[in-house]
């Protein structure tokens, strides 16, 4: 076999969304934290984005999460996070794609019926509970960094929609947030084209009327996604609701998005809709589910802010090898406008 540059990846899904798993073939740079070895990553290896991400090898539907040692002597496990046009502080989804291959292939030990794990992100550690039984990592509940409310109730001009009313919200990533009945969309998923060309067009406006800065890392500095949030409504007693995360350049998260939950959080304890301690189930386009909740408040660069935990399930579904031939015309893929829409 004739391939350079041969990677290990680990198929997983976290309810419907892709999060492929790199677990060999890469050494990640050294640092003094996470969030400086993701930026070195950014600047000395962005190579393996377009290699894993682009076609011929990858989809715009994917992303990919680098595991590695940790910097934190408090953490098992890092993890850097690699999507198609950005790397994320954190990303909840990945997270449980991530956590289930590393328990599922034995590169961390698994304990069973609960494995308790530290997992280091630039974002910060993530605080992992893992429910296993023979063999297998069956649903995956983290404690997040803190999340809070950037920008509240702030008037935008998107190109074809006019004056709309969006929030800002942090919860390892930043989102802007638009209420799914202002824009005439039911989060239905024949409307997945839809929510796409109208959650970019909302982002880039935003991102450009809205300035959004970390308090604590200036590095975090970009509205990275677009929250598209349905009616809150009660199931059960349980508060509900559906939403549509739109990942640049152009594409709906199939899961219902775990730092974008804690993001909609924040919003909705700010909004004295979501108390401390009080359950919250977030669904996809999918209708797939993950279980949420805000465990504390806190503070973060004097911002108000809550702790959240977000819990869903993930599989895995094959390992690969990938890698480039000498001779290959496109070592580090290609994009094309057909599916990669932005292009």
């Amino acid at each position: 076999m004739r391939l350079q540059q041969i990677v290990t990846v680990v198929g997983v899904h976290a309810e419907g969304e892709v999060g492929r798993v790199i677990t060999g073939g890469v050494i990640a740079p050294r640092a003094a934290s996470m969030f400086e070895r993701q930026q070195a990553f950014i600047r000395d290896q962005d190579w393996l984005r377009g290699m894993l991400l682009s076609d011929p090898r990858g989809s715009v539907n994917a992303a990919v999460n680098l595991v590695t040692p940790p910097i934190d002597p408090q953490a098992d496990v890092g993890m850097i996070v690699i999507e198609s046009d950005y790397y994320p502080p954190m990303s909840g989804s990945n997270l449980m794609c991530a956590v289930t291959a590393v328990l599922e292939t034995g590169m961390l030990a698994m304990v069973e019926p609960v494995t308790r794990l530290c997992v280091d992100t630039p974002a910060g550690l993530v605080y992992v509970e893992a429910e296993c039984g023979d063999g297998k990592c069956r649903r995956v509940s983290f404690r997040n960094v803190p999340a809070f409310v950037m920008h509240r109730d702030r008037q935008i001009e998107v190109p074809g929609f006019g004056t709309i009313t969006v929030d800002v919200s942090y919860g390892g990533m930043i989102y802007v947030i638009a209420s799914a009945e202002q824009l005439g969309l039911t989060l239905a998923k024949d409307e997945a084209r839809a929510l796409v060309e109208t959650g970019e067009r909302i982002k880039l406006a935003a991102a450009d009327q809205l300035p959004s800065v970390h308090p604590e890392n200036p590095g975090i500095h970009t509205i990275n996604q677009t929250l598209i949030a349905g009616p809150l409504r009660e199931c059960d007693g349980v508060k509900t609701s559906k939403n549509a995360v739109i990942v640049s350049p152009g594409r709906i998260d199939r899961s219902p998005c775990g730092t974008g939950s804690s993001a909609r959080m924040a919003l909705m304890h700010a909004r004295g809709e979501l108390a401390v301690g009080e359950r919250f189930v977030h669904q996809s386009i999918l209708d797939t589910e993950f279980a949420c909740s805000i465990e504390d408040i806190a503070s973060v660069g004097g911002l108000p802010a809550v702790v959240t935990r977000v819990g869903g399930r993930a599989w895995l579904t094959g390992v690969s090898y990938y890698g480039a031939d000498p001779e290959d015309p496109f070592p580090h893929g290609y994009r094309l406008n057909d599916t990669w829409l932005a292009c």
